[in-house]
């Protein structure tokens, strides 16, 4: 072997990286300590991203397609090495190939519940999981940031650390997006989309990447959300709740054929009648009449005043669930939407015949 045979063994003249595998990200090319001729070529396949590194400094950025490593193609090598007049020795540099193809089907979940800020339930801890499809669009970015000088920087390298940072950002795009918590645990497709505005340009500044897919696969919220999540569905399904609970007490009547539901509305309506005439009569200053009962003695004149009477028991909630045949929050929900007037006493609410009557009436 020649002295010519020898240098020319020691030089860099075809550079290319041929990718058999599917979870490479970044690949450090392979120089053996051996310098770049003037004029070698350097081939960049579809999908990749050739890019020059000096001395811990980013040179040239090389696309897809085979270029001609001269002073013309390499200017800001060229500035970084000083070469005034070109080169026509060999030189030496770091060269990474950047894999800029869609990576998809990467897992991303909250190992410890995110603390979401909402209309309807206040603070709600929340846990989330799904996938999402990325990819490299700024290779400088992504291997300052990401890569690093790894050699070799595979798909489960970049999942071990990125999966915090993106849960970050999806924690902070959900609490920027205010989206309800109702809609989150309901809606996940929609969600993913509405979420990725938000979210790519945060993953774009910060690592060089894009998100071309976010799926969120699943949302869970603590048992007393998802219960009332649940309440809102049913409410929902029913629809006009004031027509339901009509329906619901004329039903009651139907079958009741003046016994059972039927029956006890009938007596709840005379007790109504009767603490009406007590507390009117109560408010003239007048003693208050004791009701008489059927079979049972007369009222018995010189009864106590009405001061003395304890304040008469209006139907409460549970009563008129009974009656109509509704769930209590169903009553609940009615009188909170102010459309059955109820008189709050202590932690309970009491509802009069003339309110009822009023209700049923509208």
């Amino acid at each position: 072997m020649g002295i010519f045979d020898f240098i020319k063994g020691q030089l860099l003249e075809v550079i290319e990286w041929t990718d058999d595998s599917r979870d490479t990200i970044s690949f450090r090319y392979p120089d053996d300590d051996k310098a770049i001729k003037n004029g070698a070529q350097l081939i960049v396949r579809e999908s990749q991203v050739a890019q020059f590194v000096y001395l811990g400094e980013f040179g040239d950025t090389f696309g897809p397609g085979k270029h001609s490593l001269v002073t013309e193609n390499i200017p800001v090598l060229t500035k970084l090495k000083s070469w005034k007049y070109g080169f026509e020795s060999p030189f030496k540099v770091d060269i990474y190939f950047v894999n800029t193809r869609l990576f998809t089907g990467n897992k991303w979940g909250t190992s410890n519940p995110i603390m979401l800020r909402d209309k309807d339930f206040g603070i709600v801890r929340a846990r989330a999981f799904g996938t999402y499809d990325f990819k490299v669009t700024d290779p400088k970015l992504f291997l300052k940031e990401v890569a690093g000088s790894d050699h070799n920087f595979r798909l489960d390298e970049f999942a071990d650390t990125m999966r915090s940072r993106i849960v970050s950002i999806f924690s902070d795009a959900l609490a920027t997006s205010a989206v309800p918590v109702l809609d989150v645990a309901t809606r996940y497709g929609e969600l993913g989309e509405a979420l990725l505005p938000l979210i790519n340009p945060l993953t774009s500044a910060k690592y060089g990447i894009e998100i071309a897919s976010f799926i969120v696969e699943n949302v869970s919220v603590p048992p007393e959300v998802e219960e009332a999540i649940d309440k809102r569905s049913s409410m929902a399904a029913i629809g006009n709740l004031n027509d339901f609970v009509k329906y619901q007490m004329a039903k009651g009547f139907e079958s009741g054929g003046g016994a059972g539901a039927a029956g006890m509305a009938s007596e709840l309506a005379v007790g109504f009648g009767i603490a009406q005439q007590m507390m009117q009569q109560g408010l003239a200053g007048g003693a208050p009449p004791t009701p008489p009962v059927a079979g049972g003695p007369a009222a018995v004149p010189g009864a106590a005043p009405a001061a003395a009477v304890p304040t008469v028991d209006l139907l409460g909630v549970a009563d008129v669930a009974k009656v109509l045949g509704v769930s209590d929050a169903d009553v609940m929900a009615v009188i909170e939407a102010g459309e059955l007037k109820a008189k709050k006493i202590g932690t309970t609410y009491r509802i009069t015949k003339a309110a009822l009557d009023s209700y049923l009436a509208n």
